[in-house]
């Protein structure tokens, strides 16, 4: 009860489902921090992450809809997998496993007929097999090279038959072992990105380098430059502002629109630049991702950011890049 009202009957019935799903995680937690599925789930990753084939990941039912989640995860971060039904397996489909693959079967029962055949072909084939089921004795559990056998858990459903908790621990066992795979397989943001290029998640994932402006799209002056060209060079770029370089394309400072607001009425138009140019401007290097961009320009009012690589200056950003990159 808060502020003295109680929750609706339906309010109740949601938080009981939360906390009997909770339960179950918890159980799950203690059930990998002992030695047998601690040690199942090391062997299933080295398997998965040293396969040189695919990661077929089948299921029937409820279990099937987790099993192609497993996979869609587990090809967004770097390994290749495919969902495979196991109906159609038994109708010609057992084809697409190849040799070089391992399966991960998924069976809350372990006695879902319908894998029988993946499993005689698997064996057949000296295909690896792993098996996520709560029940280690049963045919899966038996039939698999490596069983991760996951704890038994009370259904939230009133009648205790839905597939409710079972289902949160095997979409939980999943992520557990595609995370696990990402740390195997050194995947990085960089790669992620090259699976992910569309979408804000994409954008978000793209670096400062692929949406600069470079070359002559950067306004920019010598030390020696006046007031007067400064002001001319920033005129005619889009960016509200100008680097001052040196010779060797250094930063020195930049001169912005505010700083030429300051100035224009009280100093003479061909006063030397780094009279009037602002010191250590902000900057950030090609690779930084777009995301950390935004927060420093967020973090410093700032509407620009100067790219700099090896000691000079190779790019220039806006926020209006950023939003363009669909990340703001």
């Amino acid at each position: 009860m808060k502020n003295g009202i109680l929750p609706t009957r339906y309010a109740v019935s949601t938080l009981k489902t939360l906390d009997i799903e909770m339960q179950a995680l918890q159980g799950l937690k203690e059930a990998l921090q002992a030695p047998e599925l601690s040690q199942a789930v090391d062997r299933a990753i080295h398997a998965l992450a040293a396969t040189r084939g695919r990661v077929i990941v089948t299921g029937m039912g409820k279990s099937g809809h987790i099993a192609r989640k497993i996979a869609a995860t587990m090809r967004s971060t770097g390994t290749s997998a495919l969902y495979l039904h196991p109906g159609e397996a038994s109708h010609g489909d057992l084809g697409v496993i190849t040799p070089q693959d391992i399966v991960l079967a998924i069976t809350w029962s372990g006695e879902t007929a319908e894998l029988g055949d993946i499993f005689h072909y698997c064996h057949s084939q000296d295909v690896t097999l792993i098996v996520a089921t709560s029940h280690a004795d049963s045919t899966a559990g038996r039939a698999a090279d490596i069983c991760l056998a996951m704890p038994a858990v009370r259904e939230a459903c009133p009648n205790e038959l839905a597939p409710t908790s079972s289902t949160t621990l095997q979409m939980v066992m999943g992520d557990a072992l595609a995370v696990a795979l990402i740390e195997a397989r050194g995947f990085t943001s960089s790669d992620f990105h090259v699976l992910h290029p569309g979408g804000k998640l994409g954008a978000q994932l793209c670096t400062v380098g692929e949406i600069m402006g470079i070359d002559d799209a950067i306004p920019r002056v010598g030390r020696d430059a006046s007031l007067t060209s400064a002001t001319i060079e920033m005129s005619r770029k889009r960016y509200g502002c100008t680097a001052v370089v040196d010779e060797a394309g250094g930063l020195l400072g930049a001169f912005t629109d505010g700083d030429l607001r300051r100035c224009i009425a009280a100093h003479d138009l061909n006063d030397n630049i780094s009279l009037h140019m602002s010191m250590s401007p902000l900057t950030v290097a090609p690779d930084t991702l777009v995301s950390e961009a935004l927060r420093v320009i967020n973090e410093n009012a700032v509407s620009v950011l100067f790219v700099e690589e090896g000691g000079r200056l190779v790019g220039i950003v806006h926020m209006h890049d950023i939003v363009r990159a669909g990340v703001a």
